[in-house]
């Protein structure tokens, strides 16, 4: 059964992906410090304040030990998933769907002398190596292979591979 298939929504986040499943989890707990970070800038109390700073080492140690560049503000949709986060990194401005998978080694940036970001839509799953870079858009359910190269817009259901990215219907 594919993942079309099973359910997976491209707009209403899974949540239950992102629970650690066990005592060393660490691609969930760093996503977790993210979550629980945003979630105190949030507020502005006392006790919000002393929270932002927990969360904030938090977020720091699970960066050193995932590899991971995924900055504290970086709006990310809800459900994601990183089975192996060493290299990971996102712009801070980047707009990521729910329920997205990344891989190792993915980066999701921007290009010298063009203007704008990336918007990942939902359910996309990315492989190994791929990077996704400047204004484009990736449509919902989309896969993009391991090591390709995305500059240009991936429509739904697509699958785009190869350096520069080709895209084909899934």
């Amino acid at each position: 059964m594919n993942d079309l298939e099973a359910g997976i929504s491209a707009s209403d986040p899974d949540w239950k992906r992102e629970n650690p499943q066990r005592f060393w989890d660490p691609s969930r707990k760093f996503l977790r410090s993210i979550r629980r970070y945003q979630h105190a800038m949030e507020t502005q109390t006392f006790w919000a304040g002393i929270a932002r700073r927990k969360w904030a080492l938090t977020h720091q140690f699970w960066s050193l030990v995932t590899q991971a560049e995924i900055p504290k503000a970086t709006r990310l949709g809800g459900g994601l998933l990183l089975p192996h986060p060493n290299g990971v990194v996102i712009h801070p401005e980047a707009e990521i769907g729910p329920n997205c998978i990344f891989f190792q080694q993915v980066t999701i940036g921007a290009v010298a002398g063009k203007k704008g970001l990336p918007v990942i839509g939902g359910h996309v799953d990315i492989g190994a190596g791929a990077k996704v870079l400047g204004p484009v858009h990736i449509g919902d359910h989309s896969v993009i292979g391991a090591n390709a190269v995305v500059t240009k817009d991936v429509p739904a259901y697509s699958v785009a591979t190869g350096i520069p990215a080709q895209v084909r219907p899934r």
